[in-house]
């Protein structure tokens, strides 16, 4: 894969199918040329800036667009009417102001004319309604190994909502009107942050992909009536093989599975994902990431260029949430490293300066995929500890949560890298004394790692005495070095979520508790500044 420094050019694609005359006579290795000169042949379609077919061929400076209704319609070409074309895999995002702005996006099995939302105070008063984007997003085949695949995401960008207020949506297009009495039981809610700070909770975990256990931690997180949830990472996993090269096995139908599975809990509760290594599609740009960008609708808040869907900001409440792109800075899989060239990491400095900065946060929360600290099997990432963890320090990050081990383990209090206050569960920890937590919270639903040999688990109510663990940290060169640390406070393995209730007033806290996919508290504790 190549960096993100190219200028976005913008393709009509042609039929990637291979004739099977063709196919019959060339290996594995010419049918990948064969599709690669296929796609260095497309056409400049007029819109700069957009995806059609959902490739790029540079890195994107703004979501893939293509034209609402621009697309041919089902029931124009007389195969099938609207009306039985239903959506499926709507799933929300906040806006740059939560308060004030949603993104809700769906999908559709087939192209459709003049999508929008329907929005209003009451499930049957859906007055407003908002004209939707269409993103059209092709895969192209490889013979005897997958076949062609066209997919088409919807998104509407619904703003000028009040704080603290529940609304009640439906999703449409010329056909198939949400408003109807047939489709009225389709109608989901959702409901802005509040205009003041006040007690909430957020659930995060990463490496979910497609499953029954990814499925029980969605039921399960959603008894926490978060207010909106964070998924660091590894989403689908789609391409289950996460170098972000193109030599990677890809199956995109996978993400309908997801959507449709997502789709109970991502209808009501803000979905705020980033980006992880299995989430680099190589088939979609130089970079991976028009995949991400056709799926999702996430803040636009600052960051530029647009090359990175995975990094943006929000503030809900009294805690600031900052979503980064480890690919760009990971060591151990290096497909994007320096992707951004730089350009992340000062905007990360810049943001947190202003969150921390900022009348009304208390609590500043990172999250990304890549470990900082983890002792599972894929250890730490040296790229990350290099490149961020001076700025989370200087700015006196509250809590830091990432994905990629398939563990739940937390540290203690870390300052300048080695233990700088300990943090037994239940316990309460200062960042601006005693240092940083991270969690790895990677147990979302994909098949679960372990821990070092010899090395126990250590959770609420399965305590082990506090030893020292062998692990080791990517470097620079790819290779791994090792280390025995102090900071492993606690491990499970198992498949959970982080559940974190912020609370503001005269004594703000952050309490940050580890659930099993089953509801089983495994871990918690307390982040409170200055006391």
């Amino acid at each position: 894969m190549f960096g993100c420094a190219g200028k976005v050019t913008v393709m009509e694609i042609p039929d990637f199918g291979i004739p099977p005359r063709l196919a019959d006579r060339m290996s594995m290795a010419e049918q990948h040329e064969y599709l690669r000169t296929r796609l260095s042949r497309r056409r400049t379609l007029v819109t700069a800036g957009a995806v059609a077919g959902g490739l790029l061929t540079g890195c994107s400076t703004a979501a893939p667009r293509v034209a609402a209704g621009s697309a041919p319609s089902a029931s124009a070409t007389g195969r099938v009417h609207g009306s039985v074309i239903a959506p499926f895999g709507r799933h929300l995002a906040f806006g740059a102001d939560p308060r004030t702005r949603m993104r809700i996006s769906w999908q559709v099995p087939l192209a459709v004319q003049k999508p929008f939302v329907r929005v209003g105070p009451r499930p049957d008063d859906l007055g407003r309604k908002v004209e939707a984007e269409l993103r059209d997003l092709r895969t192209p085949g490889l013979a005897g190994v997958r076949p062609a695949v066209e997919q088409y995401y919807l998104h509407a960008a619904v703003d000028g909502l009040l704080p603290g207020t529940t609304y009640y949506y439906g999703v449409g297009h010329e056909g198939f009107d949400p408003a109807a009495p047939a489709h009225r039981s389709a109608v989901a809610s959702f409901r802005t942050a509040p205009a003041s700070p006040e007690r909430f909770v957020f659930t995060a975990f990463g490496d979910q992909g497609v499953g029954e256990e990814a499925a029980a931690n969605n039921r399960m997180l959603l008894r926490q009536n978060p207010a909106f949830h964070l998924h660091a990472g590894d989403i689908c996993y789609a391409d289950p093989a996460g170098r972000g090269k193109e030599s990677d096995t890809y199956d995109a139908r996978l993400w309908d599975r997801f959507l449709k599975q997502t789709e109970p809990v991502a209808k009501s509760v803000p979905w705020m994902v980033t980006t992880g290594n299995h989430d680099m599609e190589a088939w979609y740009s130089p970079d991976g990431y028009g995949g991400q960008l056709a799926r999702f609708s996430l803040p636009d808040s600052g960051f530029a260029p647009r090359t990175a869907p995975g990094v943006y900001a929000f503030t809900y409440g009294n805690v600031g949430i900052v979503a980064l792109d480890a690919n760009d800075v990971s060591y151990e899989i290096p497909a994007n490293l320096g992707c951004t060239e730089g350009g992340q990491t000062q905007w990360l400095d810049r943001r947190l300066g202003e969150l921390r900065a900022a009348q009304g946060v208390d609590f500043v929360v990172v999250f990304f995929h890549h470990c900082a600290y983890s002792t599972s099997s894929h250890a730490s990432d040296g790229g990350v500890r290099a490149e961020w963890l001076p700025l989370f320090a200087r700015h006196q990050v509250d809590l830091v949560i990432n994905g990629h081990n398939h563990v739940y383990e937390r540290t203690d209090a870390v300052k300048n890298g080695a233990v700088g206050k300990e943090v037994p569960i239940g316990a309460s920890t200062d960042p601006t004394r005693d240092g940083i937590v991270y969690v790895t919270a990677g147990g979302g639903g994909r098949e679960l790692y372990g821990f070092p040999a010899g090395v126990q688990e250590s959770y609420e109510g399965h305590v082990r005495d506090h030893k020292p663990v062998p692990t080791f940290h990517w470097t620079r060169s790819g290779r791994t070095k090792t280390e025995s640390v102090a900071w492993s406070r606690v491990r499970h393995r198992g498949f959970s979520f982080l559940s974190v209730a912020a609370e503001g007033g005269t004594a703000p806290k952050l309490t940050v508790s580890a659930l099993t996919s089953r509801g089983k508290r495994i871990d918690h504790f307390e982040v409170r500044r200055g006391r």
